[in-house]
């Protein structure tokens, strides 16, 4: 296990250094001089004079490879400069506001357990009844509803009709229920497919056969042996999920005024801020690839054939 994983490490490396080149070279030949950015967000004319003096200031006159290098330096001493708009280390912008995406994500993600696995199980167990079939109709409608929208109703109905929630910011628990559903609502409908697919492939599998020819209680079958190995895909889909809820809670911040990173990262991009928006998308990509890495290890704790096959090849 341990050569699985220094093995897992190692490979991620490449992927960083990758992750970063793109992340700096895409801002880089986007449309626009980051100096005049710099001048329009610091409200001073963008003279001739004034932008060549802020390029030989930020670095900008320099080869584009050793801006990158130097770039990349102080990214991994976590220097990502000053913001454009603030004038703040963005560092530490971003340590203010991640607390409050953070716990954004992790409700939603508990939203998303909490719902999910015992609507995807009685799905399986009930298949093609009425309970089923209200499972395809929420599958059906988060496919075809945008984050935005279901915010918007959302608030509308429980916020300003039956004035049960608040709308906007961040205070109470009461605050996190609307932002929170808005964020989790596409992915319950995924992971209670995606189990039940798996449940029911499990349910056919000879294994079950033979527990319930050895007498085994229905529960005992469904809890220990079919769901144990149904919940595989869902470990995947649970890494992929923790970078989605970190990332896309962009839309969602913006429809509640949910003081966290995402809502700064599109402030930034509206104003072209560089700084801000490097240091989001690289601390977007490391949130992916860890996760992902805590997957494949949690994936071949619980299925040693992989760990095997991963340590020979």
């Amino acid at each position: 296990m341990f050569a699985y994983v220094v093995k897992r490490l190692l490979s991620l490396i490449p992927v960083l250094v990758g992750i970063s080149m793109i992340t700096f070279l895409i801002l880089r030949l986007t449309p626009g001089d980051p100096a005049e950015a710099y001048l329009r967000l610091s409200q001073i004319p963008p003279t001739e004079a004034a932008v060549a003096a802020v390029r030989e200031e930020l670095g900008l006159d320099r080869p584009l490879i050793v801006q990158y290098g130097d770039w990349l330096v102080k990214a991994l001493t976590l220097d990502f400069g000053k913001s454009y708009a603030t004038h703040r280390p963005v560092w530490d912008e971003m340590m203010f506001l991640l607390p409050a995406t953070v716990q954004l994500a992790g409700v939603s993600l508990v939203f998303t357990l909490v719902l999910s696995i015992p609507m995807g199980i009685f799905s399986a167990l009930y298949k093609d009844g009425w309970f089923d079939n209200f499972c395809r109709f929420i599958a059906f409608t988060s496919a075809a509803m945008p984050n935005f929208w279901l915010g918007f109703m959302l608030m509308y109905f429980f916020a300003l009709k039956l004035d049960l929630l608040p709308t906007l910011g961040r205070g109470s628990w009461a605050h996190f229920i609307l932002p929170a559903l808005t964020l989790s609502f596409s992915y319950i409908a995924t992971y209670v497919r995606l189990l039940r697919t798996s449940m029911l492939e499990n349910l056919e599998q000879p294994f079950v056969l033979y527990a319930r020819a050895r007498g085994l209680q229905e529960s005992l079958v469904i809890g220990r042996h079919v769901l144990k190995n149904a919940l595989l895909p869902l470990v995947t889909a649970l890494g992929m999920s923790i970078g989605h809820l970190l990332s896309g809670s962009v839309i969602v911040e913006s429809v509640f005024s949910w003081p966290g990173i995402g809502r700064f990262c599109v402030s930034a991009i509206l104003n072209r801020d560089y700084p801000v928006v490097q240091c989001f998308v690289l601390m977007m990509a490391v949130v992916f690839v860890i996760a992902n890495l805590f997957v494949d290890i949690a994936y071949a704790w619980l299925d040693p054939r992989i760990r095997l096959k991963g340590e020979s090849s």
